[in-house]
């Protein structure tokens, strides 16, 4: 068994013996290697993210929460290829490198021939639009905007309206994003205002995480016309 099976195979044996765990000794015995070469390759995971702890003491050893794992996923190899076409053809959207780290883990929880197979009929793809690849300029906005929702944050606003006015320091309660067939929107409660607004990310010139929490909010609680008033691109903050 060279490496990269053993260390699919040590996931496997610690998914299917979960909640227990197995010592370093029995896993060596297991996959007829060293003790020493077992701890290397259990570290190898834990530093890939595979979710492995190690308990000291009687009954010890190393256990795996296998809810926070994926076992081998039977993609066929136009699926994978479809779902990679999707994201690099699409526009910028929102956590869009989330996505591109999902794919990763779904071509590595995938069968090796799957793999192979999809990494073959990729290379019959090209694509012709050269722009595809370039992050809007407003990507570093959308990066900030995304923490402030995962954090359920605050986010401070420097906002140039349709009218070219800036207002500095516009305090938000982030509800959500929202996305029409032109722009990406910012949806929150607007302190300002006392109101909620939209915000088109394109005219974001600054944006901070402020670390204060924000309260509770959906987009559907902002405004029920709210998300439609985008839909028609008719609504400005």
């Amino acid at each position: 068994m060279n490496r990269t099976d053993r260390l699919y195979a040590l996931v496997d044996e610690l998914r299917g013996a979960a909640p227990r765990a197995r010592s370093a000794r029995w896993l060596a015995e297991r996959f007829e290697v060293s003790t020493r070469t077992v701890e290397r390759d259990l570290l190898a995971l834990q530093e890939a993210g595979i979710p492995i702890w190690a308990a000291a003491g009687p009954g010890g050893g190393y256990h795996l929460d296998p809810a926070a794992t994926l076992p081998p996923l039977n993609f066929t190899p136009a699926e994978v290829t479809a779902i990679a076409v999707a994201l690099t053809t699409s526009r910028p959207l929102p956590f869009g490198a989330a996505a591109r780290s999902a794919l990763r883990k779904i071509v590595s929880a995938s069968a090796l021939s799957s793999r192979e197979n999809a990494r073959e009929l990729a290379g019959h793809i090209h694509l012709m639009q050269s722009s595809v690849s370039k992050e809007p300029p407003w990507a570093a906005t959308l990066r900030i905007v995304e923490s402030a929702l995962v954090a359920r944050q605050v986010v401070e606003l420097d906002y140039l309206d349709r009218s070219g006015v800036l207002t500095a320091a516009r305090a938000v309660e982030p509800a959500g994003l929202v996305g029409s067939t032109e722009h990406w929107y910012l949806v929150g409660w607007c302190r300002l205002r006392q109101a909620g607004r939209a915000f088109r990310l394109d005219r974001i010139q600054a944006a901070r995480v402020t670390g204060e929490p924000a309260p509770p909010h959906r987009v559907s609680e902002i405004s029920l016309g709210l998300v439609a008033w985008i839909r028609d691109l008719s609504l400005e903050a």
